[in-house]
């Protein structure tokens, strides 16, 4: 699945699906895809819905950067997200382990 239409379907309808998750994360992150299918897209958690949009919009409270093969996986559960973070193929800045922990329950 290209990560244009992760943003753009599968992350809104799991969120839609558990909309506790939007509530749980309660934040800002910005999401910035590296490479080739890559971008950037805001996850606002503070609304009950529209949760996601493209582009870097408003204050995050943390910023989640990723080569877009490698996130490709990590949705896509061929890739743990925790093995990619302690391998440096999934950064975040700064670094929040509760905010990443509830972004887990939406990633995986």
């Amino acid at each position: 699945m290209a990560v244009k239409d992760i943003f753009d379907t599968e992350l809104p309808n799991r969120l839609k699906a558990k909309p506790e998750i939007a509530k749980d994360i309660n934040a800002v992150v910005h999401f910035d895809i590296t490479g080739d299918g890559g971008g950037q897209w805001t996850l606002d958690a503070t609304k009950t819905e529209g949760w996601i949009a493209s582009g870097k919009n408003g204050e995050s409270k943390m910023t989640i950067i990723c080569a877009a093969p490698d996130f490709e996986k990590i949705v896509s559960k061929q890739l743990n997200a925790q093995m990619a973070a302690m391998s440096g193929k999934l950064k975040f800045k700064p670094m929040d382990m509760t905010l990443a922990m509830k972004l887990a329950k939406l990633m995986g």
